[in-house]
């Protein structure tokens, strides 16, 4: 929709100037005027045409400037928002293999009085984590 709206403005404009240009030129040709005068007619035209032309660089200038610091301040909220849900997650995560593990090693060691058991099982359980954290 942005390039849309561009390209409407940028037409506007080119349209703008060479109606401008046209319309002087065929005003300034079929006057009834010196020599002297129609240049100094087509002087004062160019001279106008110039000045609205750098008023139209400026609004331009203006007008990018605030969409480059509107980009700007847009990506680095994107930015800050993936960053603070990735750091939430990871600590989701991060507990969430903590309490697998606890479960894990509660269950094992219930379920077996053999002490050369528990500490396989209490290995496996570790296994089990370091390969949910990667």
């Amino acid at each position: 929709m942005g390039d849309n709206n561009n390209i409407n403005t940028k037409d506007f404009i080119i349209g703008t100037l060479v109606g401008t240009i046209v319309g002087a030129s065929c005003a300034l040709i079929f006057a009834p005027k010196s020599g002297r005068e129609l240049r100094g007619d087509i002087n004062q035209g160019a001279l106008q045409a110039k000045d609205r032309a750098g008023d139209w660089k400026g609004i331009a200038q203006e007008k990018s400037a605030d969409w480059k610091d509107k980009a700007f301040t847009t990506s680095a909220e994107i930015k800050k928002r993936a960053m603070d849900t990735t750091s939430h997650l990871t600590k989701n995560v991060s507990q969430k293999t903590q309490d697998f593990k606890k479960t894990l090693s509660s269950k094992f060691n219930n379920e077996t009085d053999n002490t050369d058991q528990v500490n396989i099982n209490e290995q496996a359980a570790d296994d089990v984590v370091q390969k949910l954290e990667q």
